[in-house]
């Protein structure tokens, strides 16, 4: 398949430290054929110093093509998400959270289904292959997989990892999707409506995984996953 670019669709809130981290790694990386990057950075109304660090990145790196949009008012990553979404314009796109538990270097693994010919959209494992995982919280992981189990049961699918940051999907075709959820029930959600499209073609690849506490940073909590639980039923039982 001939894939000229990729949008990476970077949500922003409160990352003023590590933004020009991630921006570094994604820098370096090398797509395969030649695929060129666009760098979509939505600031969800940050309080610290994201802005300044995106724009002194901006200036120091003008060789990058990195758009940068941010929201009036903090609406949720669900919402920054939807906002860069509708504003890429590469051929696929792949969702990058601006900390560091996540490795750009392993675009190419989720490009690979697609660039074969196989794929529409890619899910990125933290729970299959034999990269490396940080070991942190217990009840998430059993959350995270009693979360999925449900995905998949509503939505007929076999996904080991159904919360997973990395999710690469063709760009008109999750453009032409209605999105509602403001926060992190844009997961199931996006899941859900993604797997009702006809002969809609989703694989799943390992990857890595760098997990932070919520000293470090890390942002979701027990209420996000009622959420869930409530998108699960909503866009899965009653196909909202």
């Amino acid at each position: 398949m001939n894939i000229t670019s990729l949008s990476i669709i970077i949500p922003a809130y409160n990352e003023g430290n590590t933004i020009h981290l991630i921006l570094d790694k994604i820098k370096t990386v090398e797509l395969v054929g030649g695929i060129k990057k666009e760098i979509i950075i939505v600031n969800d109304c940050s309080k610290d110093h994201t802005e300044q660090a995106i724009q002194d990145y901006q200036q120091a790196n003008p060789e990058l093509n990195i758009q940068y949009f941010k929201h009036a008012v903090n609406m949720g990553k669900g919402a920054a998400l939807h906002t860069g979404i509708q504003k890429a314009t590469g051929d696929y796109l792949v969702i990058q959270d601006a900390d560091l538990e996540y490795d750009p270097a392993e675009y190419n693994d989720l490009l690979k289904p697609v660039v074969k010919g196989f794929a529409d959209v890619v899910f990125g494992s933290r729970f299959m292959g034999g990269n490396p995982h940080r070991i942190l919280f217990f009840w998430h992981t059993i959350g995270n997989r009693w979360l999925t189990l449900a995905t998949n049961m509503f939505g007929n699918l076999n996904l080991t990892d159904m919360e997973t940051c990395y999710k690469l999907f063709n760009t008109k075709m999750i453009q032409g999707i209605k999105l509602e959820e403001q926060r992190f029930g844009f997961e199931p959600e996006v899941t859900l409506k993604v797997a009702r499209i006809p002969k809609i073609r989703i694989y799943e690849v390992g990857i890595s995984y760098y997990g932070r506490t919520y000293e470090e940073g890390k942002k979701i909590g027990w209420k996000d996953g009622v959420r869930a639980i409530y998108c699960i039923l909503k866009y899965g039982m009653f196909k909202g």
